[in-house]
Order: C-alpha cells, then structure tokens, then sequence
C-alpha cells in the first residue's frame, strides 16, 4: 500500500465528505498529511471548510423544515437537543460558531438551530466564519501532532503508516471513552 499516493489521491475529496460529518479526526489526519507534504494547507483548509459549511447548512435546513419535531423524533439526541437550545438562546450568533466545537452536537446542533428563529442569512455567515476556523484548528492539531512525532522519531517516512493508524486508534478509543462515560452518567 503505497500511503502517500493513496493521500495524495484521495485526500482532498475525504477532508470534504469527511468533514460534512463529525470530521475532527479527518481533519487531524489531513493536518498531518500537510505536516508531511502530500497535501497543501490552504485547498485542504478550504475544502473542509465548505464540507463543514455546507453539511451544518443541510442540517440546519432539516431543522428548519421538521423543527422542534426533530427532538420528540429522535429521543437519543434530546440532551444534545437541550444543550444547543441553551446555547441558542444565550447567543444565536454564537451558538452558530460554538456548536461545532462541542463533541456530540455537531450534527444535532444545526438542526436545532435550524428550528429556531434565525434567519438564514446570519446562519449562512456565521456558519462559514465557524467552519473555517474549526477546521483550521482540527488541521493545525494535525500538523502540530507531525511536528511533534518528527521531534521525537526523526524521519518519519519509515512510521508514516503507523502514525497514521494511531492518529486513527486514538480517535477510536477517545470516542469509545467519552460515550460510555455518558452512558455512565445517566
């Protein structure tokens, strides 16, 4: 498996795709392939931040659409729900850019605030004003975590692959960690 060709063919498409969803460790896996130069910052920063602008603004066409219905709908999501309504009222503006940084309302958020009263318009800005820094700060942890690993390795060529796959394992196991700590909560 020839991983820098792999990245460098798929790469930018996956950073879009990827970061239409929960996208963080996407984007830190793309971070890293900037760190290693078989992908340009400023298209793949670009990239993933239309990919996150354009699913949070499906999202919130959703919750436009179906409103409040959304929460008695999907029972599992009504304390995301009830997190993105406190925030929503607090600041619409900023609930617009906050919400992608909070794990677990990525895509529950929009769709509240979809169900709300904002217009369009202030979602649109705010959301592509969110969804470039969110993005720039999920590559830069990739390409710091790059930076970091050659500091301690050397040349990574030889560990490429496996740093890859950590970032991967980790990601995994951070998921798996804070969903039953939630469960555990309940």
């Amino acid at each position: 498996m020839d991983l820098p060709a792999l990245v460098a063919d798929y790469g930018y498409p996956i950073a879009f795709f990827g970061s239409m969803l929960e996208g963080e460790t996407i984007l830190a896996l793309a971070g890293l392939a900037v760190h290693r130069g078989h992908l340009a910052l400023v298209p793949v920063w670009l990239l993933a931040a239309a990919g996150g602008a354009l699913g949070d603004a499906i999202y919130f066409a959703i919750g436009r659409h179906y409103g409040s219905g959304l929460a008695a709908r999907f029972p599992r999501f009504a304390p995301a729900v009830e997190r993105v309504q406190r925030l929503v009222l607090r600041g619409p503006v900023l609930s617009v850019i906050g919400v992608r940084f909070l794990y677990g309302v990525r895509v529950a958020g929009p769709m509240v605030i979809g169900a709300s009263a904002l217009p369009w318009s202030h979602f649109l800005f705010f959301n592509a004003c969110g969804a470039l820094l969110w993005s720039a700060c999920w590559l830069a942890l990739g390409y710091t975590l790059g930076e970091v690993a050659q500091r301690v390795v050397g040349n990574l060529a030889h560990v490429e692959r496996e740093l890859f796959l950590a970032v991967i394992a980790i990601a995994i196991v951070a998921t798996v960690v804070i969903r039953w700590r939630r469960r555990v909560a309940r």
